[in-house]
């Protein structure tokens, strides 16, 4: 590696490289400590075995480089995914610079949403309208996002409502409405979890993140969204939220 960030205080940092071969997040490979440098070479080589040409086109290796800390938690320096489809496996000499990116944690993206409540129908109208920026799930670098809505009386799930999916987008427009019966003495302890999930044709689907809408809700901004619902009865209220890792 070279120029890579200053984790430590002398100016230099002590890298390792943790290797995965995604999905399989369980099984990780580590390089040796290289002490106080900004430009480590390491020259080790891990094996995978297992691995006929045809299963490697699904599998991404994801190579992320720490800084070494005795005494407190190792530092992230920064990630990178090669996407194993991308790579000539007949080519002899496979050596290529890739740029180290920030560690994006969670950053799961954001969502537009609506509300509405009419006390005299006791309708709850919950609307998403689009989502912008979500994380990429898919090898190709995309999902297949759909929303899944949960209502929830105190702890207890009530009902499930799930939008058609939008496929092979990081930016899908919804404008997937639902509504509920909630009748006025019930409406604070009433919340909904919103989730946008990943649609799998072939292994589970994934959630790439949530947010609950309530009186306590997963954050100030679901919070107030619903407390101006509540005191602008008949009123389409609409808000940006940042979606939240499961």
């Amino acid at each position: 590696a070279k120029e890579l960030p200053a984790k430590d205080l002398s100016g230099t940092s002590d890298p390792y490289v943790r290797v995965t071969l995604l999905p399989d997040k369980k099984h990780k490979l580590e390089t040796k400590i290289k002490r106080r440098t900004l430009h480590p070479k390491w020259h080790e080589t891990f094996y995978f075995e297992g691995f006929p040409i045809q299963k490697l086109q699904s599998r991404v290796l994801h190579l992320h480089v720490f800084d070494y800390d005795r005494f407190s938690r190792d530092d992230s320096i920064g990630e990178v995914h090669i996407p194993l489809c991308q790579v000539d496996f007949s080519e002899k000499n496979n050596t290529f610079w890739k740029a180290l990116r920030p560690l994006e944690k969670n950053k799961c993206g954001e969502i537009l949403a609506s509300l509405m409540y009419q006390p005299s129908t006791s309708e709850l109208t919950l609307t998403v309208i689009k989502c912008r920026n979500l994380k990429a799930k898919d090898i190709n670098g995309k999902s297949d996002p759909y929303v899944k809505v949960w209502l929830y009386f105190g702890e207890k799930r009530i009902e499930k409502k799930k939008s058609e999916v939008q496929f092979c987008t990081l930016n899908p427009e919804f404008h997937f409405s639902v509504m509920f019966d909630v009748p006025w003495e019930r409406i604070r302890e009433c919340q909904l979890n919103v989730t946008i999930m990943d649609h799998d044709k072939v292994g589970r689907n994934e959630a790439i993140g949530k947010i609950m809408l309530g009186k306590a809700g997963s954050g100030t901004s679901e919070t107030k969204h619903w407390s101006d619902m509540i005191t602008k009865p008949r009123q389409t209220v609409v808000q940006w939220h940042r979606l939240k890792p499961e």
